[in-house]
């Protein structure tokens, strides 16, 4: 196997110059030029499968293999998968867990929508990462949150009636259009929007199991999956198992890690195995052999005057991974989306209770104290707020490259 590695130049990666044959370095959100690069490429050496795990690339990687028509998934499928609202339309119109939802409503709609379905969550029709998302609790909140969304500059947004329950993902791989189930895992928010731990596998009943994996299998086959890993988020409701959203590629958060120990599958290495002969499955997946769970370290917002207890918390008993990204003199935002996260402590256990009990009291250890970014100069010198596009920014990506935007930068 020969590998091209099609990466902007901001996020290229040297160390993996070892693995490529060919290196290409354009903005691949900007469509035209990812085009032309691909088709050149394409023309050099025939390109058999395009494989991207960023949610970033999934729309263009779709675009890559319709214009070269390879084996793949598609643009519609990438889309179907991508854009929540184009997700929750084709569920809503086949009858598969619906949910009560609207796009881009007005102030006056937003309020309507809220006083006819009760508690609602805003979030933008694309991203991941729980970025840009706020729950609306009671209609005394609809014009606060309203008021956030033009301040954030949230663009294309829609708002969904809340599902409440427990948080599943579920991580399947789909060869030729058969889905297998590989794992699911349990997902802990402590109450806000951000996942703050996942444990795998689940500790769900025989009948809910069965429920989470019909319902996944519905949806890919819907949104036409033929091959390579998906990542798809679950909440049990009272009503059943609601799909919140679902990804073309595996599961963020080192969740596949957590699956690799405990299921024995990497879906990284599966999904290229895909270009290659035999199953990509074959002789790598198998029952769960006890669990494994990851706790995020999170901190108040302020300026990081130390950080303690690492040595203490790798020292507990089955500890697989403890990892801190900040240290004394780092700023740590608000808790807005998954990168705002301070750092994890990956565990195993012999069971999904143990392994999760174990993943806080570990990253009970470790203290991130902080103190408040002081203010001396106030005035036109302050920060703006922050917005959607400042977040994005330093990552260079927007959430759809076929909306006009040619690039973040």
């Amino acid at each position: 196997m020969t590998i091209a590695y099609l990466q902007k130049p901001s996020q290229f990666d040297p160390a993996l110059i070892p693995h490529c044959e060919q290196l290409a370095l354009v903005d691949y959100q900007h469509v035209p030029s990812a085009v032309a690069m691909a088709t050149a490429l394409h023309r050099i050496a025939p390109i058999t499968r395009i494989v991207t795990q960023t949610e970033a690339a999934q729309l263009v990687a779709g675009h890559l293999t319709d214009i070269l028509g390879i084996p793949g998934t598609s643009e519609r499928c990438a889309r179907l998968l991508h854009d929540k609202a184009a997700m929750r339309t084709l569920l809503n119109e086949q009858g598969i867990g619906p949910v009560p939802y609207a796009v881009n409503p007005t102030q006056a709609g937003l309020r309507a929508f809220v006083a006819s379905h009760g508690a609602s969550v805003v979030k933008p029709t694309k991203g991941s990462g729980s970025l840009g998302v706020r729950r609306i609790e009671t209609a005394e909140d609809v014009d606060r949150v309203w008021a956030w969304c033009q301040e954030f500059e949230l663009g294309e947004f829609q708002v969904e009636k809340l599902l409440v329950g427990p948080e599943l993902s579920v991580e399947a791989f789909s060869e030729a259009g058969r889905h297998t189930i590989i794992a699911v895992t349990a997902k802990e928010t402590d109450g806000g929007t951000v996942e703050l731990g996942h444990v795998t596998p689940a500790p769900l009943e025989a009948d809910q199991l069965d429920r989470v994996r019909e319902l996944t299998v519905r949806l890919l086959d819907a949104a036409g999956l033929e091959d390579g890993p998906s990542h798809t988020e679950i909440i049990l409701t009272d009503e059943g198992p609601r799909i919140v959203e679902s990804h073309t590629r595996r599961g963020g958060d080192r969740i596949n890690d957590l699956v690799r120990m405990v299921y024995g599958v990497d879906m990284e290495e599966a999904t290229y195995r895909l270009v290659g002969e035999g199953a990509p499955l074959e002789g790598h997946l198998h029952p769960a052999r006890g669990a494994a769970a990851i706790r995020f370290l999170t901190a108040a917002p302020g300026v990081v005057t130390s950080v303690t207890g690492l040595e203490a918390a790798r020292a507990v008993d089955g500890v697989v991974e403890v990892s801190v990204n900040v240290e004394a003199g780092s700023t740590v935002s608000e808790l807005r989306w998954s990168d705002d996260r301070c750092g994890h402590v990956i565990v195993r256990a012999d069971d999904a209770d143990t392994a999760a009990r174990l993943a806080r009291k570990v990253a009970g250890h470790i203290s991130i104290d902080t103190e408040p970014v002081k203010d001396d100069c106030p005035g036109p010198d302050v920060a703006a707020p922050d917005t959607l596009s400042s977040i994005l920014r330093p990552y260079d990506e927007v959430f759809d490259p076929f909306d006009g935007a040619e690039s973040a930068s």
